[in-house]
């Protein structure tokens, strides 16, 4: 029996990818909608401007559209997929956990609060316990786990991967593409033949959430890593794929050659959206690039290449396609693991 799920913001960029992963996808059946008040009553097709690159889904298309408000939706839903804006999120969210929804949120707000998990399944899926410590502390009866951000997701898992050597200091440098910020988040006169070396908010999402996916979770509290990361992040006029330019200072040598061995070697998960090489690792020192790599993995690998030595130790470049691997399906991953650890 395929679990319900609902898909909050379901009209918006993410929303429209999470139902193109979720309408085929063996273990969920979308089974609720919500986007704004000006939406609802609407059929799905009537709501959603849709511009994904696969043709809307024709049963989520006559599907009616509800607001966003616990009451709207149904009791027998199990599992919630939100990609509210993370104001909206803020808002919201809460009053459906408290309601007794279970959710998987890719809205940014919450995502360091103490109680609340922030996982990428491969590196960090035992701080998916960490909901036990959040319905005790909040008295829900629902639960929420959050994934990263888009640019922190693309190079943590390489982080995770060179762990064993001692992580010290980090500095990552991102090439985020368009897509990352929305449908309308960039006008063509902003960024055709030109880059924007500003994004606001997302240095610190890149410095503060790493330390949080590599932490340790005891099963009662989480530690932070100490590592030290420092980040700088640009806009550039690719359409998806967050291409990153890492160094990285070990407390142990690391050689180029055993730094490939360690991501080659990361493993992935048996969950229906890990792929089956997390880390694709290139000897070609001009890939990985986001028109040739991005779906590497169908959108879920992250790829590597150019690890070299420099003077601040090991450089390297990395790369994941931001809405798939760094959004929607983070999100739809979470959703498996959840249900793989009995939270559904």
């Amino acid at each position: 029996m395929a679990v319900r799920v609902g898909v909050l913001g379901a009209t918006g960029a993410v929303g429209q990818r999470l139902i193109q992963l979720l309408d085929p996808h063996p273990e969920f059946e979308i089974a609720a909608l919500t986007a704004s008040d000006a939406s609802a009553g609407k059929t799905y097709r009537q709501a959603a401007k849709w511009r994904v690159d696969s043709p809307i889904p024709d049963d989520v298309a006559e599907m009616t559209v509800t607001a966003t408000d616990p009451d709207e939706v149904p009791n027998d839903v199990d599992l919630l997929f939100s990609s509210l804006p993370s104001s909206v999120g803020e808002a919201v969210e809460p009053g459906f956990c408290e309601a007794g929804y279970v959710m998987s949120s890719n809205s940014s707000n919450g995502r360091m609060d103490d109680d609340i998990p922030l996982v990428i399944p491969e590196v960090n899926g035992d701080h998916i316990d960490l909901l036990e410590v959040q319905r005790d502390e909040r008295g829900w009866d629902g639960a929420m786990v959050k994934n990263p951000n888009c640019s922190t997701i693309t190079f943590v898992p390489t982080l995770a991967a060179l762990a064993e050597y001692g992580l010290e200091k980090v500095h990552v440098a991102t090439l985020q593409a368009v897509s990352g910020a929305g449908y309308d988040g960039v006008s063509s006169m902003e960024i055709i033949d030109n880059a924007i070396p500003h994004i606001g908010g997302e240095e610190d999402k890149l410095e503060t959430e790493s330390k949080k996916l590599l932490g340790s979770f005891d099963g009662a509290a989480l530690s932070l890593n100490d590592v030290e990361v420092g980040a700088s992040c640009n806009r550039i006029p690719t359409i998806d794929g967050h291409l990153e330019n890492v160094f990285v200072e070990t407390a142990e040598d690391l050689s180029p050659e055993e730094a490939a061995k360690a991501m080659r070697e990361y493993p992935a998960l048996d969950l229906y959206s890990s792929p089956e090489q997390l880390i694709e690792v290139f000897e070609d020192p001009e890939r990985p690039q986001p028109r040739l790599d991005r779906t590497l993995g169908d959108g879920m690998s992250i790829s590597a290449g150019g690890i070299r030595e420099s003077t601040f130790g090991l450089q390297y470049n990395c790369l994941a396609h931001n809405t798939m691997r760094g959004a929607a399906g983070a999100s739809v991953l979470n959703g498996e693991l959840l249900l793989e650890n009995g939270y559904l």
